[in-house]
């Protein structure tokens, strides 16, 4: 059994964050007979990454490894943690010291129960193991509770994609946390096969 000292890591959550409203404009008449334009602006759901959105490589001081993250996202460390965030996503990056490589039973026995006590609302909670480009990881999937927003007070629910990669002897850990319901699978699978280690 490996010894694991773990960061804290929580959920990175934006203060100010508010469910905002879907503002969707249907008619009640369902008419199928008006025409499509094809120059109206596409309406993703709140929370969609574009397709459109660039990345750029990013490399922790000290920390060994370089990840891409969508470009122009604000940027500020949180202790041992680099977060980069924009309106409703965000991406943890750290490092933690480690003997061996996580594995998906060491994480429902060890991690789920640490996320639970340190994550407001943590639930739905699914492991299991993913092959990146760096290597194989251990993937941690979650719901959680957001920041009450400023003016309803009312809180967001989160879906949290949390990945422990492992290398000379240390984690990587990326949190990618966005609103629920939202299609963030592409971005998130390039932020994930873009790490690579540098020391």
């Amino acid at each position: 059994m490996r010894s694991r000292k773990t960061l804290a890591i929580g959920v990175a959550v934006l203060a100010g964050i508010g469910a905002a409203g879907c503002g969707g404009s249907s008619s009640g008449s369902g008419s199928a007979s008006k025409p499509v334009n094809p120059n109206k602006a596409e309406v993703s759901p709140a929370g969609d990454i574009p397709d459109s959105q660039a990345f750029v490589a990013y490399s922790p001081p000290g920390g060994g490894y370089s990840v891409k993250v969508p470009e122009g996202w604000a940027r500020k460390s949180s202790g041992a943690a680099t977060v980069f965030t924009d309106k409703l996503n965000s991406v943890t990056m750290q490092t933690q010291p480690a003997k061996a490589a996580l594995t998906p039973g060491e994480a429902k026995r060890t991690e789920l129960p640490r996320l639970s006590r340190s994550v407001k609302g943590f639930s739905n909670a699914k492991v299991s193991s993913v092959a990146r480009t760096a290597g194989p990881a251990v993937r941690i999937t979650y719901l959680a509770s957001g920041a009450p927003g400023p003016v309803t007070g009312k809180s967001s629910t989160r879906a949290v994609e949390r990945y422990v990669f492992f290398h000379k002897g240390k984690d990587v850990v990326l949190t990618l946390e966005g609103a629920k319901g939202a299609d963030n699978v592409d971005p998130w699978k390039i932020v994930t096969d873009s790490l690579r280690y540098t020391g």
